[in-house]
């Protein structure tokens, strides 16, 4: 087999692989370095697949414990984490071994090894185990698509035992008498409520005053709220200093983020979650002068390419938003581009999810962005109480909020809290990719009674005419 490639790309996530098959498709040979035993990256194999699937075991059996306000009777429920915890497993297994179909299908040779880049047009691939021979690839382009890693805390040493990364966290041997999070982002609240919902005492740690600090903060205030009446205790403004595990547990010692007296918390685990950063170590990027901006992420033009001719970039280790389906998006337009067509990602437009009950969901400005910006606009606001479907499903926390430009209508951000709301954020990404104004979106006939709703009378709250409220 040859080792001459048109594009070798550097590790086999959302990002990598999907950029390796789309320039297959586009008539390229094409390799992917990958240092894990199976594809797909943290995403599917230990972060955004494996946390949905606990998350809705996690709802169902939350769900039973309330079917008597339903009529419903159920007695004896019992969680068996174990078969909980392989479901899980398999659903990885599953996705794990599509990709590897994926990839025969479009003839992408697979490389199991840590990809190094040696300078412009090669890459090195060395085993992981550190034993055999280095194999080196040629390539007329590179693409590195690495993702990202833990972001780890000073003075908190993770063990994946007692102290425990979002790795741990999907596989802890027990529900926990008491779990504590550090941390008050995705991730964090996300896992969070897996635990609480089995059956632990969470209490979230956040450094700032407030939780998911890059969403709208009308939304993350209601948010809150949602989360203490579900039970899990919040430590805002509060900074972990030290955390001393032992067999038994973990001994955590805080304090004011300001400045103040210290105290100390026991929990049987820790979960640290304050972020991810971009990997980009032992990549020989260094060596082979690839520049990294401020912010420690490889520097990238408006086409993906890096200051070395044939080394791009994409995903969590460039600039935009740390997200599997960002990567997957930038992944394509790389593609497209090194086979001289257009490929362009508006990172305004990629929309986040958080998958906990309810979801929340956003995609474009906050109302905190367009005031910094001095942009004046309108605000739609529609809550689920007033919504039909959510009121005959009991799901009635949460609101849909829609910003429009003053002057334009244009739809400038869209931030909803409640039921399906990252389903129902796609039907707003649509529409901003057209510039559609709030008439627009409200002159659209949507399905009765469905969720959905809640977005198009938002959409008539911003030109004061929603029907029902």
């Amino acid at each position: 087999m040859s080792n001459e490639f048109d594009l070798v790309v550097i590790g086999g996530g959302p990002g990598g692989y999907v950029a390796a098959i789309r320039a297959a498709q586009l008539g390229m040979k094409v390799a992917c370095v990958e240092k894990r035993s199976t594809l797909g990256g943290t995403c599917l194999n230990v972060g955004c697949i494996p946390s949905k699937a606990l998350l809705h075991s996690s709802e169902i059996y939350e769900e039973i414990s309330h079917a008597k306000d339903h009529g419903i009777n159920v007695k004896g429920t019992s969680i068996d984490l174990k078969s909980m915890l392989s479901r899980k497993d398999k659903v990885v297994e599953d996705l794990t071994k599509g990709i590897d179909g994926l990839f025969a299908k479009n003839k992408v040779t697979r490389f199991n090894g840590h990809g190094i880049v040696m300078g412009k047009g090669e890459v090195a691939v060395k085993p992981v185990d550190g034993k055999g021979s280095v194999e080196s690839l040629k390539a007329k382009n590179i693409l590195i698509a690495t993702g990202s890693e833990v972001m780890p805390l000073p003075g908190v040493e993770i063990d994946e035992k007692r102290i425990v990364s979002s790795t741990g966290a999907l596989s802890l041997p027990e529900v926990p008498k008491k779990l504590v999070v550090i941390g008050g982002g995705v991730i964090g609240l996300e896992l969070g409520s897996v635990w609480r919902r089995l059956g632990a005492e969470v209490t979230v740690v956040e450094f700032l005053d407030r939780i998911i600090p890059a969403n709208d903060g009308e939304i993350g205030k209601q948010f809150l709220k949602i989360l203490q009446k579900q039970g899990i205790e919040f430590k805002l403004g509060t900074k972990v200093t030290a955390a001393e595990a032992s067999d038994k547990g973990v001994k955590i010692t805080i304090e004011p983020a300001k400045g103040g007296d210290q105290e100390t918390i026991d929990a049987d685990y820790v979960l640290v979650a304050i972020g991810r950063r971009p990997y980009v170590e032992n990549l020989g990027l260094k060596e082979s002068g690839v520049a990294l901006n401020e912010r420690g992420r490889i520097q990238v033009d408006g086409h993906f390419k890096t200051n070395i001719d044939g080394i791009y970039a994409i995903g969590d280790v460039i600039d935009g938003p740390m997200l599997a389906h960002k990567a997957e998006e930038d992944g394509v337009a790389a593609a497209e581009i090194m086979a001289g067509q257009a490929g362009h990602v508006d990172y305004n437009l990629v929309p986040g999810v958080i998958y906990t009950a309810p979801e929340v969901a956003s995609v474009g400005k906050t109302e905190e962005q367009l005031k910094e910006a001095n942009i004046e606009y309108n605000v739609g606001k529609f809550p689920f109480m007033a919504n039909s479907r959510s009121r005959s499903t009991g799901e009635t926390d949460g609101l849909v909020k829609i910003l429009a430009d003053k002057s334009s209508d244009e739809v400038l951000g869209v931030h909803i809290i409640g039921p399906k709301a990252g389903t129902m954020i796609g039907e707003v990404v649509t529409a901003m990719e057209f510039k559609a104004s709030a008439e627009d979106i409200a002159r659209i006939c949507h399905p009765h009674p469905d969720y959905s709703e809640a977005i198009k009378e938002a959409a008539m709250a911003a030109g004061n005419r929603a029907i029902h409220i």
